[in-house]
């Protein structure tokens, strides 16, 4: 601006005949010279020639600047908090940064500006992160714990969406991270700049910004329910500071938990002795959480199947009891239910899963193939590559999707369809003739989330190799629609736990007998779109067994009778249960030496 001011008053006064919209010479060019074509020289002929639209591009710019930092420092990190009113706030961060570069030398206010658009750039990030987290696991993204599952997720879009759509997101996602840290830093240096040209006004629109949010906060003004000064930011990363120290000291307190173990020093022949010559099958049931169970919406069909399945049973010769476990998780992390349940430790983060996986620490599988007296297996038809950490659970032999036989279509993530899963057992592992005893880990998927679409149960005699699914998927729903509306994602995820039930219960009425014993649980609760704002981690947990016995060694329970739960029934951390049961199925469980029942421990 300065060169072309002193261009046009040389032109003035010496009475060139040169063409105004010619425009001044560049830096470093004498007059005569061709312009070079440069931006600067560009944008120096446009406003030339058309004054009005520049001035418009101007302050559009400038006002978008201003836009894209309030929207970082105000912007929330949950979904359910984006309103209009959550914008209309004061922030503090803001206002401090305003007076920070203002009183700042020219030099170090030009760093500070370009730090601080890259930090709101970061902190913009975090809250989206923070956004996809709540949306699915109820909780904030963890900064120390937290980066494995971005592996997790990018293979589930995979899986579900195939290679194509797991790139087009990837892209998508660093194009996103990119350009909010450049365009972050432009509006910083872009605002900063138009503070510094009008100082007296900026300096005097701070301090009253300063002095309103003061007010505010004293007088706890509000709008529609919100308060208008905020420091929400600040409170977030420091409760993101707060949050990665808990981290790193939660490595040595878990160490120090899972070296207590009340079973490690027990001789073989004194585990699982009330459960001598029994098949033990722990089920797990995927996203079968309390909200399938309580929710208005969702109780009164998924009633209607456990007491129908708790009479299909009743007529088999079967008795079943059914309590609360509350799990380390909500929405996903299935592994790091089951490692709980199986290990007898809290393992609710990644951090912790690697700790247990890497230790010598026992598991309910890990003491059955110790007792000796079982065969132990996995049927895990989510397991689609290496899983290194099997080995860990002390199984004798692992079935993946790939070893089930299945030659049908997915359903969503879903590989193998429940009700193919428990037929694959029957016919590799329990129906054969002249084995040993199993104790099996099963895990169902077909209701994992997206539950679109969803299989439905056939006759057994018809599942073949699965190529009958083909079919049944066609029949089902499509879940780029379904997602669009909660209320069909609530009903598709009630539809996909019946299913898992009828096939679990099924396959016992069928193949069941006097030696087996089934333990059967949800893992998690589901996403919060079904959970509809619910904070509870309970899922529910049930045992079916028809020799009298095996129940009468938890009666001091007190669960409830069937496979429905009662809301009073005893609500545990899943934590708790290895210990009680080893207990419970222990030499000293049942009716001890004195009568009794002894009590529980853990």
């Amino acid at each position: 601006m300065q060169l072309f001011t002193r261009s046009r008053q040389l032109s003035d006064t010496t009475g060139s005949g040169a063409d105004p919209d010619d425009g001044p010479p560049a830096s470093g060019e004498t007059p005569g010279e061709t312009p070079k074509d440069t931006a600067p020289a560009r944008w120096e002929r446009l406003r030339r020639r058309h004054p009005r639209a520049a001035r418009g591009i101007t302050v559009g710019t400038t006002v978008l600047a201003g836009a894209l930092l309030l929207f970082a420092l105000l912007v929330p990190n949950r979904v359910e908090r984006l309103t209009f009113e959550a914008f209309l706030r004061l922030p503090a961060e803001g206002i401090l940064l305003a007076a920070l570069l203002l009183a700042l030398p020219p030099k170090p206010r030009r760093i500070t500006a370009v730090v601080s658009g890259v930090l709101l750039g970061l902190l913009t990030v975090l809250k989206m992160v923070d956004m996809g987290f709540y949306q699915v696991l109820a909780r904030p993204f963890d900064l120390v714990l937290d980066w494995i599952l971005f592996e997790h997720a990018a293979e589930f879009v995979r899986e579900s969406f195939g290679r194509g759509g797991q790139i087009l997101a990837v892209i998508g996602l660093i194009f996103l991270f990119v350009a909010l840290l450049v365009l972050m830093t432009l509006a910083a240096a872009r605002i900063t700049n138009l503070m510094v040209r009008h100082r007296p006004a900026a300096t005097r629109t701070t301090l009253v910004l300063g002095v309103a949010w003061i007010t505010c906060v004293t007088l706890g003004v509000q709008v529609t329910g919100v308060p208008l000064a905020t420091r929400g930011t600040a409170e977030m990363l420091g409760n993101r500071v707060e949050q990665m120290r808990a981290g790193i000291e939660d490595g040595r307190v878990f160490g120090q938990q899972a070296a207590a173990d009340a079973f490690a020093d027990t001789p073989p022949d004194h585990l699982f002795t009330g459960l001598r010559g029994k098949d033990v099958l722990f089920t797990f049931i995927e996203s079968y959480g309390r909200v399938a169970i309580d929710d208005p919406a969702m109780a009164e069909p998924i009633d209607a199947v456990l007491k129908e399945g708790t009479k299909t049973l009743e007529a088999a010769g079967f008795e079943s009891r059914s309590g609360w476990l509350e799990s380390p998780v909500t929405g996903a992390g299935s592994w790091l239910a089951h490692s709980t349940f199986l290990s007898g430790l809290w393992i609710k983060n990644q951090q912790r899963y690697r700790s247990l996986t890497t230790s010598d620490r026992m598991t309910l599988t890990n003491y059955f193939r110790k007792a000796g007296d079982w065969r132990t297996v996995g049927i895990v038809p989510g397991v689609r590559r290496a899983w290194p950490e099997g080995k860990y659970f002390g199984l004798d032999h692992i079935y993946d999707s790939e070893q089930l036989g299945y030659r049908g279509p997915y359903f969503s993530w879903t590989p193998v369809p429940d009700q193919f899963s428990m037929e694959a057992f029957e016919r590799l592992e329990h129906g054969r003739k002249d084995r040993e005893p199993i104790m099996a880990e099963i895990i169902l998927a077909s209701s994992h989330n997206p539950w679109s679409p969803n299989a439905r149960m056939i006759d057994w005699d018809d599942l073949g190799d699965g190529s009958v699914f083909h079919e049944i998927k066609k029949e089902g729903t499509d879940p780029k629609e379904v997602w669009q509306d909660p209320e069909r994602v609530r009903t598709e995820y009630r539809k996909s736990i019946e299913y898992s039930l009828r096939s679990l219960i099924g396959w016992m009425e069928r193949y069941g007998d006097e030696n087996t014993v089934l333990v059967f649980l949800g893992d998690h609760q589901p996403v919060p779109t079904v959970t509809a704002g619910s904070t509870s981690k309970d899922v529910p947990i049930s045992i079916v067994a028809k020799d009298p016995e095996v129940l009468d060694r938890v009666a001091d329970w007190n669960w409830t009778d069937g496979l429905k739960p009662a809301p009073t029934a005893p609500r545990w951390g899943m934590d708790t249960f290895r210990d009680r049961f080893m207990t419970a199925y222990g030499p000293q469980g049942g009716n001890g030496a004195d009568g009794t029942a002894p009590r529980p421990t853990g």
